[in-house]
């Protein structure tokens, strides 16, 4: 059977978007404990999606301040929702700490994952980028951090900060949110299984195991 591919549509600065990594991560692992499916055929792919595309490059501020004074929420609102999100974390298996979250442009952060894929490293790229955000509270929009991060996964930091400083995947990633555009994504995660299904949000782990399952009985059957 030919590989199956999965693409999914994540910002790193969205934090439905790691609970929905780790809820595939074990969709993948409950398709491995069944007799029916074989998910070693399945291929992951990460798109880049960018929820607040304005923001300046520099920005470093609370994810908090971010929220009240650029989007206008009310303060006792984004707790609320910084709790709920947080409690949904936690039973995937997340520690969150938006205490120390740091709001900042992702687009460099993009950048970063598609190099990481052109070294096959890019699931181990987004794990580190969404854990330096959300629960360690890094600022993950700068050239320096970036590539330190990239290098505490063994990539080359000085080969990344010179793919980073260049644009190297700048195209990449405009190229994602092209066909995010095309399929009409308007938020994150968003997965596109074998091309042709699309699953909206952190669904639970059993609900993408049985979608990807489906998808490989349908294949197995032709």
């Amino acid at each position: 059977m030919s590989t199956l591919p999965i693409d999914v549509w994540s910002d790193i600065a969205c934090p439905w978007c790691y609970i929905g990594k780790r809820n595939l991560d074990a969709a993948l692992a409950l398709l491995d404990d069944s007799d029916d499916v074989d998910p070693n055929v399945v291929s992951v792919d990460f798109h880049s999606y960018l929820l607040a595309p304005d923001t300046p490059p520099e920005t470093d501020a609370p994810e908090i301040d971010f929220l009240v004074q650029s989007k206008g929420m009310p303060a006792d609102q984004v707790r609320q929702m910084f709790a709920h999100v947080t409690q949904v974390a936690a039973d995937a298996g997340l520690h969150y700490d938006f205490d120390i979250a740091r709001h900042a442009n992702t687009r460099k952060a993009h950048e970063l994952l598609h190099y990481a894929k052109s070294v096959g490293r890019q699931a181990d790229m987004a794990e580190r980028l969404f854990a330096a955000h959300f629960t360690e509270g890094k600022h993950i929009g700068g050239i320096d951090e970036l590539a330190d991060l990239a290098a505490e996964i063994g990539l080359d930091r000085d080969d990344v900060e010179k793919a980073l400083r260049a644009g190297t995947y700048a195209d990449a990633v405009d190229a994602d949110l092209d066909q995010a555009s095309a399929y009409g994504i308007s938020g994150v995660p968003f997965f596109v299984i074998d091309g042709r299904y699309g699953v909206s949000g952190a669904q639970p782990p059993e609900v993408l195991a049985q979608a990807i399952g489906q998808v490989l009985a349908e294949r197995a059957e032709t």
